[in-house]
C-alpha cells in the first residue's frame, strides 16, 4: 500500500511532484476509470460532428439511410450527456477519497513528530495545511485526469480535420504555437500568487487560532478590535494575490479568446474555400467548422491547468510537514527490576540560537520524589519534556533505568513514562474515556480509584450524566480540568511520573491531599515535578533549582531554604525589601507563602 512518508528530507519544492504521484497511485483505480470515462465522452464529443456532417450530407442528398444517421447523432449526445454525469461523480468522490488519504497521513505524521510540529508551523497554520492545502492537493488525482481528456479533445480535433482535409489541418497548426504559449504563461504567473494566497491564508488561521485560544485575555484586556486587527493584517495580501490570481487567469483566457477566433475563422474560411472547388461537402464543413471549435477549446485547459497549479502548490506547503523528521524510537526493553531512575547527562536544548538548557546533570533516584524549581524562563517546563522525551536534546543523554530515551520501544517508553500537565487536553467522547486515554486495558473501578486519588471524584458524580458525561458538556473549572489530567496520569501504572506544573490550579488543602496521594503510591515509581509553590518543594526528596538553563544547586529544601535568592523563588521578601523566613524551628513549611506563587 502507498504510504505517505516517502525518504528523508528534502527540498519542498521537489518533494511536490512525487506526493501528487503518490496521490494519484492511491487513487490509481478510480483514477483509470475516472480518465476512461473522460476519454470515451471525449470519444463521443469528437464523433459527433462527424455523424452530424454525415446525416446532413444524406438528407440534403434525400437518402433514406439519413434517418438512421440523424439516431446515431441523438444517441451520441444522450452517451455524452449520460458519460458527463458519471465524470462528475467519479470526480467528486475520488477528491474526497484522496483527501481523506492525504489527511490520515499527514496528521500521523504530525502526531509521530510531536510537539516539535506545532513549536514549527503553529496551531492554525497546521489546520490550515492539514484542511485547506489537503483538499486543494486531493483534486491533483481527478484533474490529472481530467486534464489527460481535455488536452485529448483537441487533439484528436486536428486530428479529425486531418482525416477531412490535410489542409485544413496545416491551418490550424500555424497558429497552435500561441495557444501553447498561453498556457505556459499561465502555469508560471499562476504559481507564484497562489504561493502567496495560501502563505496568507495560513498566517491568518495562525493569528485566528491564538485569538481563540486567548479569548479570555482579550475580553478582559478589552483589545478585541486590535486583535481582529492584528489578525486580519495579512488581507490586503491575500486580497492582492486573489486579484493577481484572476488577472493572471483573466490575461489568459482573453489571449485565447483572441486567438482562438482566429484560428477557428481561418479553418472554417479554407474550409469554404475547399467546398467551392467541391473539395469538401456541406456535411464536411459542418464536421470542421465543429472540430475547429473543438481543436481551439483552451477555456478547459486553462481551467484544468490553473487547478493542477493550485494542487501542487498546496502539495508543496504539505510537503514542508513530510519533511520534518518524524521521531524515531528504538527496539530495546527496560531492564524488568527498574524503578525509574532518570538520568539526564550534559543535556543542552537550544531554541533560536540560545541554550535554554545548558549542559544539565540530573539524577531522580528510582521511587524518589525530585522537584523543579526556578524563576520563569529558568527552562522548568523543557526539563520536563526532555525527561519524557516529548523533545529530544541537541546535546547529552537521557537515560532511565540505564537504556537510552531513543533506543526504546515506542510503547515501553510511552507505558514508562506519564505526563501531567498544567492544561490538560480533555480528549475522549466522555470523562470516563479522558482518564482512561493510554490505559491498554481500563477497568471502571482502577478508573475510579484514579479519580479519587486526584480528588475528582467528587464532582464528576455531581456531573449530569457522572462519569459518562461528554467533555464539551462538563462545565469544568481550570482546577477540575487539571484534577482530570492528574487522573488520567494516576490510572497508568509508571516507572516516571512527570508533573509539568500540574498542581498550579489547585487549593492549598487539595495540593496537599494530592502530594499524599503521590507520596504514598505503591507503585515504586519515581516522580519529578515542576514546582512553583513552596508547599509542593518542602515535601519533595529533593529540590532542583534552576537558573537560566543552568541547574544552580541541588538538595533538601530545608537545606536550600537558607539561601535568600533561593526563598525569593516563592515570594518570601517582605515590604521592607528585608527576607523573612517565617517558618518552623527547622524551616521546612514556610508560612509566608501558603498559596504559592512566584510563577
Amino acid at each position: 500500500m502507498t504510504t505517505l512518508s516517502e525518504g528523508g528530507a528534502r527540498s519542498p519544492a521537489a518533494g511536490s511532484v512525487p506526493l501528487l504521484r503518490s496521490t494519484v497511485r492511491y487513487s490509481g483505480p478510480r483514477c483509470t476509470a475516472l480518465a476512461l470515462v473522460s476519454m470515451a465522452s471525449t470519444g463521443a464529443t469528437l464523433s459527433l460532428p462527424i455523424a452530424l456532417g454525415r446525416a446532413l450530407d444524406l438528407l440534403l442528398a434525400g437518402d433514406p439511410d439519413s434517418s438512421r444517421w440523424v439516431s446515431w447523432c441523438a444517441a451520441l449526445v444522450l452517451a455524452a450527456a449520460v458519460l458527463d454525469a458519471v465524470e462528475t461523480v467519479l470526480a467528486g468522490t475520488t477528491n474526497a477519497r484522496a483527501t481523506a488519504w492525504l489527511r490520515r497521513g499527514l496528521v500521523r505524521h504530525v502526531l509521530a513528530v510531536g510537539p516539535r510540529a506545532v513549536t514549527r508551523f503553529g496551531p492554525g497554520d497546521l489546520v490550515a495545511r492539514l484542511v485547506g492545502n489537503a483538499a486543494q492537493a486531493g483534486t491533483a488525482p481527478a484533474t490529472a485526469a481530467a486534464l489527460v481528456a481535455a488536452l485529448a479533445g483537441p487533439l484528436g480535433a486536428v486530428v479529425a480535420l486531418a482525416l477531412i482535409d490535410l489542409r485544413l489541418a496545416a491551418v490550424f497548426l500555424i497558429g497552435a504555437p500561441l495557444l501553447a504559449l498561453v498556457l505556459r504563461a499561465l502555469a508560471r504567473d499562476s504559481s507564484d500568487c497562489v504561493t502567496r494566497y495560501q502563505r496568507a491564508q495560513g498566517r491568518i488561521a495562525g493569528g485566528l487560532a491564538e485569538a481563540v485560544a486567548g479569548h479570555r485575555t482579550i475580553a478582559a484586556a478589552g483589545t478585541a478590535d486590535r486583535t481582529v486587527a492584528r489578525i486580519l493584517r495579512p488581507l490586503p495580501e491575500l486580497s492582492r494575490q486573489g486579484h493577481r490570481m484572476w488577472h493572471v487567469q483573466g490575461r489568459a483566457a482573453a489571449r485565447a479568446a483572441a486567438v482562438a477566433p482566429l484560428l477557428q475563422l481561418s479553418v472554417v474560411a479554407t474550409a469554404g474555400v475547399l467546398l467551392t472547388r467541391q473539395h469538401l461537402s456541406v456535411g464536411e464543413l459542418l464536421a470542421a467548422s465543429r472540430y475547429a471549435v473543438l481543436a481551439a477549446g483552451v477555456g478547459v485547459l486553462v481551467g484544468q491547468v490553473s487547478g493542477l497549479v493550485r494542487a501542487r502548490t498546496a502539495a508543496e506547503r504539505l510537503d514542508e510537514l513530510r519533511c520534518e523528521p518524524s521521531t524515531v524510537y528504538g527496539e530495546r526493553a527496560l531492564p524488568p527490576a527498574g524503578s525509574g531512575r532518570l538520568e539526564l547527562r550534559s543535556v543542552t536544548v537550544r531554541r533560536g540560537g540560545r541554550a535554554v538548557l545548558d549542559r544539565v546533570d540530573l539524577v531522580v533516584p528510582a521511587g524518589a520524589t525530585v522537584a523543579v524549581v526556578g524563576r520563569s524562563g529558568a527552562g522548568k517546563s523543557l526539563l520536563a519534556a526532555v525527561a519524557g522525551r516529548l523533545t529530544d536534546p541537541d546535546d547529552g543523554e537521557v537515560r532511565l533505568d540505564g537504556v537510552p530515551l531513543p533506543e526504546l520501544d515506542r510503547r515501553q517508553l510511552r507505558r514508562a513514562i506519564v505526563h501531567a500537565f498544567e492544561r490538560p487536553a480533555l480528549l475522549g467522547e466522555s470523562v470516563e474515556d479522558t482518564i482512561a486515554l493510554g490505559v491498554v486495558r481500563p477497568s471502571p473501578a482502577r478508573i475510579r480509584e484514579a479519580a479519587r486519588a486526584a480528588h475528582a471524584d467528587g464532582f464528576v458524580r455531581r456531573l449530569p450524566d457522572g462519569y459518562a458525561t461528554p467533555c464539551a458538556d462538563a462545565p469544568l473549572s481550570g482546577g477540575e480540568a487539571q484534577r482530570l489530567g492528574l487522573a488520567r496520569a494516576f490510572a497508568r501504572d509508571s516507572r516516571l511520573l512527570v508533573l509539568d506544573d500540574a498542581l498550579s490550579s489547585l487549593d492549598t488543602l487539595t495540593e496537599h491531599d494530592i502530594t499524599d496521594a503521590l507520596l504514598r503510591a505503591p507503585t515504586g515509581g519515581s516522580r519529578l515535578l515542576v514546582a512553583h509553590r513552596v508547599t509542593t518543594a518542602a515535601r519533595a526528596d529533593t529540590v532542583v533549582w534552576l537558573e537560566r538553563g543552568r541547574v544552580r544547586a541541588v538538595g533538601p529544601h530545608t537545606e536550600l531554604w537558607r539561601t535568600a535568592e533561593y526563598r525569593e523563588l516563592f515570594g518570601t521578601r517582605a515590604p521592607d525589601g528585608t527576607d523573612r523566613m517565617d517558618a518552623t524551628r527547622d524551616g521546612t513549611v514556610p508560612q509566608a507563602a501558603p498559596g504559592g506563587g512566584g510563577r
